[in-house]
């Protein structure tokens, strides 16, 4: 087979294994929550510690990774599949008390954590020159696609068809499992040095300057955007369901669009105009009371919580980024592993100290921090440099069989 044709194979298989991860990904984000409240009647207490094992995978990422040090990339992909297969299995089936559940949990979360940066990493692979963006664009707008499917499925299957909870993670286990299976058909790399799994370098400064502003402006939106909707403008839970459902649906749309202007435009351009949006958006969320009368304040509010959730799409530019400046190719997993620790150190210090300025000072306070921290990423994104482009087509890699 030609290096093209394996290529094309690949991405094609990449690309299912993505839509399949999105299907079953939405399923478990769709009916996670109404299953810890019928299933084990939790408090309000009781959830908020929960994130903690939820959590602590994305904490513990890098050294995770670094176990399987003997595994390349694309089987290490192979395997976060199966952990997430493996935990919905034991979560529907076997989670007899909260506490068991906790184990199958933190079993999905890893699973989870590790895909992530492993996800942009592989796309980027697959892409050539001067294509990195779109390539990650299409990704992220099919899994879209298919995350929109694995809600209506749910929507679907619990009005119509008798769905329990346990027959939900079945199908979402069942997706995780065509994932992995489609990767594992991809052509085997070489696995990647174990001494590059901990490295830190001095040339990725920004880029982990730029995800430690992404992990604090990721849980503002995660934690306090839908709970200004909840409790400031009393909204119902369908509405923050529309909201959602109408952020994936433009996000089909948008996210190949941000990706090709990532190639065009550059990763400068892209994150900069993220963060200057940003500040917009968290003025919006925080005053939005005090500038206009009811109806057109909650449209406000609704509407940066769309613009937000699109935007959370710049951290491709992130990714294409640290491609682009990355000293040793080998570098660019190990690297976006570490940018995922390193982001939930600070979402979960964020979450902590937003909630007490919150209790002490109220939702116009975080937002106008939220609206600094974006100011503060307008001046570092506007700090990228990237190298011109190469003459190669794709990134190297080292094509041996593992």
């Amino acid at each position: 087979m030609s290096k093209g044709a394996r290529v094309s194979r690949d991405f094609l298989l990449f690309l299912a294994a993505g839509c399949f991860a999105g299907f079953s990904g939405s399923i478990v984000d769709s009916v996670f929550n109404n299953f810890l409240s019928d299933t084990f009647h939790l408090g309000d207490l009781q959830r908020t510690l929960l994130e903690v094992p939820r959590e602590l995978p994305g904490l513990l990422v890098v050294f995770i990774s670094g176990l399987f040090f003997f595994l390349s990339n694309r089987r290490l992909a192979v395997l976060a599949n199966l952990m997430m297969t493996a935990g919905l299995v034991l979560i529907g089936f076997l989670s007899r008390t909260p506490a068991v559940m906790l184990v199958w949990l933190f079993l999905y979360s890893t699973g989870q954590h590790l895909f992530i940066p492993l996800s942009s990493g592989l796309g980027m692979e697959l892409a050539q020159e001067g294509r990195h963006g779109r390539v990650l664009g299409n990704l992220q707008g099919a899994a879209n696609l298919a995350a929109i499917a694995g809600s209506f499925l749910v929507f679907v299957g619990f009005a119509r068809l008798g769905f329990t909870f346990a027959a939900s993670f079945a199908i979402a286990s069942g997706g995780f499992l065509a994932a992995a299976l489609c990767i594992l058909c991809m052509a085997p790399h070489a696995p990647v040095p174990a001494g590059t799994r901990f490295r830190l370098r001095k040339e990725y400064r920004l880029f982990y300057l730029l995800t430690v502003l992404y992990g604090t402006r990721k849980q503002i939106f995660l934690t306090f955007a839908p709970w200004v909707l909840v409790t400031v403008f009393r909204q119902e839970v369908q509405v923050l369901a529309t909201l959602l459902t109408a952020g994936g649906v433009l996000g089909i749309g948008f996210k190949p669009l941000l990706g090709r202007m990532i190639d065009r435009l550059g990763e400068r351009f892209i994150l900069a105009g993220e963060a200057a949006l940003l500040v917009f958006v968290c003025l919006g969320y925080g005053f939005a009371r005090d500038l206009f009368p009811p109806p057109v304040a909650l449209g406000v509010a609704m509407a940066c919580y769309v613009a937000d959730q699109l935007l959370m799409s710049a951290g491709m530019a992130r990714a294409t980024y640290l491609m682009k400046v990355a000293v040793d190719p080998r570098d660019v997993t190990p690297t976006l592993t570490m940018g995922v620790t390193i982001d939930h150190v600070f979402s979960i210090t964020t979450a902590v100290a937003s909630g007490f300025l919150w209790s002490a000072a109220g939702p116009r306070a975080v937002f106008a921090a939220g609206a600094l921290l974006a100011l503060a990423n307008l001046v570092a994104a506007l700090r990228v440099r990237t190298p011109p482009a190469g003459p190669r087509g794709e990134i190297p890699v080292d094509s041996r069989g593992d």
